[in-house]
């Protein structure tokens, strides 16, 4: 997603820059986790539009860093509680960070396997659906603040059919990228008829912007959709993936013409146009290392991976300061922590709401 960076080196008191971590995010410091499940959807309320938000119990820090991670199944099949995302959630939570599991709209199989627009459309749905519920936890975020996140480091992140979502979120920047799909079918006009490449399935005033994406055992139709102004990428994958080819081919062995490039070759691009990235090469593995979760190893292993890479990222550890400034950007409204419209105040902590969905917690002090 297109952004201008502003980097500020001099010291700054503001809400955006952290105290250091304090051992937070790099290992498990809670001993339990407790978690809920919400309707992330204004529009949908349906199972498919449900996550369940984990939460370290007895943390009591603000500003935390958030992951959304999506469950895999082929877009058929699969759900919020698979072992795997479970077992990333309650992991990642235990470190400090704040995280949820979501579902999506799945398709019917037998019409998925059929027809090629449905495997495109049922990718251009799930990736609506899962905008929509990070959007939603700005919206939590500048209204009644329920999980205490930093609005502005949010990173998405699945496996299989999860982790082909969470990429083509953060890479597919414009519709207009749709044209360069490798086939015949008029991709703009699939994700026009569900609310453009950002969906309509609510909380549309706040950006569905991210971070950082977590690939495990994913790819990305066009490895072009990779540029330069793109998010940090970190991806695990075994070399002899039958599911989603390592390198580039249809998926599920040409039984899905979709066609994915896996970590073989979006690293190479990543590397190419300059974004931070770093890879785990599981090798030999097929598509079998992260069902069962913490029961293989491998998933393990790939869950300290996946952690490693995050660290450095977050605000906590940056002495660089880094701004994200939306271009035309305007403000809406100023609300108070209640959520209620207010005028400007000194002295008082406020939420100011933009037209670009972005979202700034601040405090004049006179």
């Amino acid at each position: 997603m297109k952004k201008i960076i502003l980097l500020i080196t001099s010291l700054l008191i503001s809400n955006f820059i952290f105290s250091q971590c304090n051992g937070r995010y790099e290992t498990e410091i809670f001993s339990s986790v407790s978690d809920t499940t919400v309707n992330y959807s204004d529009v949908y309320t349906d199972n498919a539009h449900e996550m369940d938000i984990y939460t370290p119990d007895g943390d009591t820090e603000t500003n935390r860093p958030l992951i959304i991670f999506i469950h895999g199944g082929t877009f058929i099949a699969g759900d919020k509680a698979n072992s795997d995302c479970i077992d990333f959630c309650k992991k990642f939570a235990k470190m400090g960070y704040v995280t949820a599991s979501v579902n999506y709209r799945l398709a019917n199989a037998g019409n998925f396997f059929a027809f090629e627009s449905v495997q495109y459309e049922t990718v251009l749905k799930a990736v609506a659906d899962v905008k929509a519920a990070i959007r939603y936890f700005r919206y939590d975020y500048a209204t009644i603040n329920s999980y205490n996140i930093d609005p502005n480091t949010i990173f998405v992140g699945g496996s299989s059919a999860g982790a082909i979502t969470a990429i083509h979120l953060a890479y597919i920047d414009d519709i207009s990228d749709l044209s360069d799909a490798s086939t015949t079918i008029d991709l703009q006009a699939l994700a026009n008829n569900n609310g453009g490449i950002d969906g309509d399935v609510g909380h549309s005033l706040y950006s569905s912007q991210v971070s950082g994406v977590i690939s495990f055992a994913g790819g990305i139709h066009n490895i072009n959709w990779i540029d330069g102004d793109d998010e940090p990428l970190v991806s695990i994958q075994g070399d002899n993936d039958g599911t989603v080819d390592y390198n580039c081919d249809q998926a599920a062995g040409g039984l899905i013409q979709l066609i994915l490039c896996g970590s073989g070759e979006m690293h190479p691009q990543a590397n190419t146009v300059n974004i931070i990235n770093d890879h785990l090469l599981l090798s030999g593995s097929d598509h079998d290392w992260f069902p069962s979760g913490n029961s293989d190893s491998r998933f393990v292993d790939a869950l300290e991976f996946t952690a490693d890479f995050l660290y450095p990222l977050l605000p906590c550890n940056n002495t660089t300061a880094v701004y994200e400034l939306y271009t035309e950007k305007k403000l809406i409204k100023v609300v108070d922590v209640l959520g209620r419209k207010t005028k400007l105040q000194n002295n008082t902590p406020l939420f100011y709401m933009y037209d670009d969905g972005s979202v700034e917690q601040k405090i004049i002090i006179k």
